[in-house]
Parts: C-alpha cells; sequence; structure tokens
C-alpha cells in the first residue's frame, strides 16, 4: 500500500527570515515525527534499532537515542536570508554533497551610502559616504568589473582563518592582521541590475550602532590590503606551502569544532522534540525532573507554528515604514540585483565592493535564494515554511509529492532545471551537509566557508550555543 511506502529523498523549503537552517529542521522533525507519512520510515528505523547490539545503542549519544526522522541539509541558509534550503530526509541526506558545489541564484538589495563590519544591515557602521550623484546608470557600470571570473576578498567576519584565528577575533582583540588576506576566485554567470529604489521610495535603513574605534581601524587596514592587493594586476594572494599548510590545518579544526556545536546546538532540543518557549534555550534535559517538555503536536492538527526556539528570530525585522531614517532629507538609494553564481561566492561582498566602486559604501540590506541547482523557488520541489502548521492534510501530500518526484529521475528532469554541476568548493551561505538523527557510521563531508560571522553576521545558526543565542543576523549568502 502507498500509505506504508518507505518515504525518503530531497526537498526544498522556503526559509523564514530570521531562522537559522538547523532551527527549520528541528521544526520539521516536530511534524514530521508523528506523521503517518513518515509512520513507515520511523518504523524502519525502530527496526533497525532493536536489531543493534548493546555496544551500539550504548555509543549512541543521549540526544540520537530518540528515534526521530533523519534528517539534513545541502548548505546553510544566514538567518538574515530567505529562500531555498535544500532537506534531505533518510537516504536522501547521503546526496546532500552533491549541492554544496552547485550553481546558485540569488537575489538580493544593496543599500548605498554606508559600510558596516559585518557588510550587512545587521553590523555596525564603520564608515559613511556621499551618495548624490550614485544613479542607476552609474551602478549598472560598475556592475561591468563583477561579471565573469573574479578575485573575491572574503567578509572580515567571514569563518575564515589566518594563522589559526578567524578573522573576526582580529577586529574583536584589536590586533592587525599578520599578513594579507588569500582572496579566491568565483564566478558570476549571471548579473542583472533588476530594480532600483529612489531615495525615498524604499524603507530601508542603516545600522543605528557604530563600531568602535579599534574595529574601525581594523578594518580600515583590511579594506587598504584589499586596493593594494586588487592593484597589483587583480592577482590574487599567494599563500607559500608553510602556510597553505597552516590554513587548511587551522581549516580543519575550525570545521571539527563547528561540527561539534552544531550538534550541541540541535541537541538542546528537549527529548520529546519540542523547541522551548520563548527566553533563553534550556539545556538538554538528563532527568525528567523539574518538569517535563510539552509532547509532540499531534499530525494533522490544525494549530499554531512551533514555539520559537533557540535558531528563531535571530535577526531584526526590516524596518517598518514609520521607521525615523539615520539621515537628513531623502536619504541614500538602493537596488535590487539578482545574479547566478558559482560555489565560494559571497554575496554581502558583492554589496560592499559595489558600494566601494562607486565611492559611496554600500550593504547587503536583503537576501533571498532562488534557486540551488534543480530546486527552485516556488517550484514543484519547494514548499512553504508556513504549510507546516496547517496540518499534515496540506504538507503532506506535497511532501510526499516532492519526494516520489525526487525518486523518479524521468519525472523530475521534465519538471526540474538541470541537476547540479560540481563547481569549486566553498560556499558564501553555506557550510557542510548538517545531518540530525545520523547513523554513527555516516562520513562527514568537510564543510566549505560558511557566508556569516558567529555573533552578527554569517553562520549565525551553526556557530556555537553562545553565538547562535546572541546573533543579531547573518549570507548566504
Amino acid at each position: 500500500m502507498a500509505a506504508d511506502k518507505v518515504l525518503e529523498g530531497v526537498f526544498a523549503i522556503n526559509k523564514p527570515l530570521g531562522m537559522s537552517s538547523a532551527q527549520v529542521i528541528r521544526d520539521c522533525q516536530l511534524y514530521f515525527n508523528t506523521s503517518s507519512v513518515f509512520a513507515p520510515l520511523m518504523e524502519q528505523d525502530r527496526i533497525q534499532r532493536e536489531k543493534e547490539s548493546r555496544y551500539q545503542k550504548k555509543r549512541r549519544s543521549k540526544a540520537k537515542q530518540e528515534s526521530k526522522v533523519k534528517m539534513g541539509h545541502g548548505g546553510t541558509l544566514d538567518p538574515l536570508a530567505t529562500g531555498v534550503l535544500i532537506l534531505g530526509v533518510g537516504k536522501g541526506t547521503k546526496s546532500l554533497q552533491n549541492f554544496l558545489n552547485c550553481t546558485k541564484t540569488y537575489e538580493t538589495v544593496v543599500l548605498f551610502g554606508a559600510s558596516t563590519d559585518t557588510y550587512d544591515r545587521t553590523g555596525r557602521l564603520i564608515k559613511k559616504g556621499a551618495y548624490d550623484g550614485v544613479t542607476r546608470q552609474a551602478a549598472e557600470k560598475a556592475l561591468d568589473a563583477f561579471r565573469g571570473k573574479i578575485s573575491q576578498m572574503p567578509p572580515l567576519y567571514s569563518a575564515l582563518k589566518m594563522a589559526g584565528k578567524p578573522l573576526y577575533e582580529y577586529a574583536r582583540e584589536g590586533k592587525p592582521i599578520p599578513r594579507e588576506i588569500e582572496t579566491r576566485e568565483v564566478e558570476v554567470t549571471e548579473l542583472e541590475l533588476v530594480e532600483w529604489y529612489e531615495p525615498g521610495t524604499h524603507n530601508h535603513r542603516w545600522p543605528s550602532e557604530e563600531a568602535e574605534q579599534a574595529e574601525k581601524n581594523l578594518v580600515d587596514s583590511v579594506w587598504r590590503v584589499a586596493k593594494r592587493q586588487a592593484a597589483a594586476d587583480g592577482e590574487p594572494a599567494k599563500l607559500t606551502p608553510e602556510q597553505q599548510e597552516e590554513e587548511t590545518k587551522a581549516l580543519a579544526e575550525y570545521n571539527t569544532k563547528k561540527r561539534e556545536a552544531e550538534e550541541r546546538v540541535d541537541g538542546l532540543v528537549s527529548d520529546g522534540g519540542q523547541p522551548q518557549q520563548g527566553g533563553p534555550a534550556a539545556k538538554r534535559q538528563k532527568t525528567n525532573a523539574g518538569g517535563r517538555a510539552e509532547p509532540p503536536l499531534m499530525s494533522g492538527a490544525l494549530g499554531k507554528l512551533p514555539p520559537k526556539g533557540k535558531g528563531s528570530d535571530l535577526v531584526p525585522p526590516p524596518p517598518s515604514a514609520d521607521t525615523p531614517p539615520p539621515w537628513e532629507g531623502k536619504g541614500p538609494p538602493a537596488a535590487k540585483i539578482r545574479m547566478t553564481v558559482t560555489s565560494g561566492f559571497y554575496v554581502r561582498s558583492l554589496c560592499h565592493d559595489l558600494g566601494e566602486k562607486l565611492g559611496c559604501g554600500g550593504m547587503m540590506a536583503e537576501l533571498s535564494r532562488t534557486r540551488q541547482g534543480e530546486f527552485v523557488l516556488d517550484g514543484a520541489n519547494c514548499i512553504e515554511y508556513d504549510e507546516l502548521h496547517k496540518g499534515e492534510e496540506v504538507w503532506g501530500p506535497k511532501v510526499r509529492s516532492m519526494l516520489e518526484l525526487w525518486n523518479n529521475p524521468h519525472k523530475a528532469a521534465a519538471a526540474a532545471v538541470p541537476v547540479p554541476v560540481p563547481e569549486a568548493k566553498g560556499e558564501g551561505a553555506e557550510s557542510s551537509p548538517a545531518v540530525e538523527n545520523k547513523p554513527a557510521e555516516s562520513a562527514q563531508p568537510a564543510e566549505p566557508v560558511a557566508e556569516a560571522k558567529p555573533t552578527t553576521s554569517a553562520s549565525a545558526a551553526e556557530q556555537t550555543d553562545a553565538a547562535e543565542g546572541q546573533a543579531v543576523a547573518a549570507a548566504s549568502a
């Protein structure tokens, strides 16, 4: 019977603003664990666990002792970003690695006139610039420098390391960077200015908080290095073999700690799978003393979305129309830009660099991933996050259809754009595929660069517990 069919595979969900990728998985599991759609998969998992030896059962961490739908994502989206988040279910998690290195399409809004430490609206102001002469024609001409293969410098608050330390740590400690920053070659296959917002016609705002002088000094030194490197015939900085070995080792150590941090964050969800209600998330329960978490919502029941967990509300919402602007007069213009890029591309860097090229400064105000591989926003294989709370009778048929489509290559080929084509590793708004409830023998793939910083920007969702708790932003891209 179709109802008894074990459903596994890959589908996509439209990630909401302010939510971490890990929290999206937790919320999906909350509904999937008790659903009839995934009951056969849960039963299959139960039977497999019964066959395990006592030693295998003992090896399971407490967070994985309770059976739940195994899930993972094919590259994170920062809390500041919305759009296509690829999710794997069951054996579908083994295919997630393929999506780290495919091309992606993004739409972003650039707000001109100021620069921040994070290159987006959630950071702190570093400097302001005159924007009276910035026009659509000038912006479109400036975009010519970013098409094709380019050497891109990562944001200061990226996950990249130098001498075993993330760049943002140099900013926090007020120390100079030990050497030039290594640029990376990326490719922009499509780049288009799709909408221009004249001054006074949009609600985008600069942040009100300014960075401390020590941080401004470091950022200025980094930007001077960037300009000097760009002037050197456009050649990216080269590492010596010793430096390359040091960077590789440091990045490997960072990725290991990052994966462990993700598992700790995911383990903060209570044994019942219920996100904690408001306030700081409680630590993982060791006993039932002191109150038990509420049981999971019944499958198919109409009700509210899951209570906000640790991975929710990580960025402030966009300012409303009546928010007082931080400028006099009509203020700066803004632009919506659409791009298709290869792995390793930082959208926030493009926003910042475009503002620098125009001489006025710029920051990323919005970000949406509209396509990743064959998964397209509003497409046949991408579900809206809000449909989860409408009940299994709403999301169940859609998720079932998406997983069946994934397992039918001929039908999927007719309904989708081309499948992922491997590119250079590294992605501005992504990290390695995170897998919930993964088996012990499952290999963890190497992580590309995350488009984020641990606290107020990129990768807020996938950093340590403290980072996710105090995140004010975060992508992409």
